[in-house]
């Protein structure tokens, strides 16, 4: 029994060292046999290995980074519109501003238009009056007037004299609210007549004066006046027209 278990043993040995000593042999020949791959189509390198997964690497970074872009896209869209309204609004904001300063601009002006032409409508029904104190005083003779006071002229100088101390006080009101007079009879600085000016003057007849010029104002039926600047009323007169 002994021998026989030895026996055993030495033929599995026997079999083990045959078959690692074949083995090489049947790589040697698997290796004969296979054909060379050509160069192109060798495995990759390391190097090269390490560059492909680097790339891909960043492709995929890339990915994520648009991703995560797309992801923020709405928050973006919604910050746009937000700035849009800003924008729109402060344009109307600046506009309303704008309109309001106009108001208030306008506003004044026409308050002091109000307050400076409040006696217009007033000042024009007390024009007719004036010019009764101008017809009253004119419908006394001047040589009666420069007359030495006697007792025959006393009474009719007390009245002129009354007359003219009413129209100062009356027009010095009326100055005081804006109301001036002005006399297209009144010569101008180097004593010529005043010319006709249809800013001022109403024209009620034309007619020749071989000492005057043309367009010179050589007869005064009323006189004009004036409202804080404004032409209340022109004055009328006669215009030469020698041509």
């Amino acid at each position: 029994m002994f021998q026989r278990t030895l026996l055993r043993q030495a033929q599995a040995a026997r079999s083990v060292l045959t078959s690692t000593s074949a083995a090489p042999m049947a790589l040697r020949r698997t290796s004969r046999l296979q054909p060379r791959l050509p160069q192109s189509v060798r495995p990759f390198a390391p190097q090269l290995m390490s560059r492909f997964y680097s790339t891909e690497q960043k492709e995929a970074s890339s990915e994520a980074a648009e991703a995560s872009e797309q992801a923020e896209d709405p928050v973006r869209k919604e910050l746009e519109e937000k700035k849009k309204e800003v924008v729109d609004l402060k344009d109307k904001y600046l506009r309303s501003v704008a309109d309001f300063r106009n108001l208030q601009e306008r506003t004044k002006r026409d308050m002091d238009s109000a307050r400076n032409f409040a006696i217009q409508r007033f000042a024009v029904d007390l024009l007719e009056s004036i010019d009764n104190f101008d017809r009253a005083l004119l419908a006394v003779p001047a040589d009666k007037l420069n007359a030495p006071e006697t007792e025959a002229n006393k009474d009719l100088l007390d009245l002129v004299a009354g007359l003219k101390m009413t129209e100062n006080i009356l027009m010095s009101t009326l100055t005081k609210h804006g109301l001036q007079r002005f006399d297209p009879g009144e010569k101008t600085e180097d004593g010529k007549a005043q010319k006709f000016d249809p800013n001022l003057h109403e024209a009620t007849f034309m007619a020749k004066s071989a000492d005057l010029e043309d367009g010179d104002v050589m007869h005064i039926q009323s006189k004009g006046y004036t409202l804080n600047g404004r032409v209340l009323r022109a004055a009328k007169v006669g215009v030469v027209k020698n041509t």
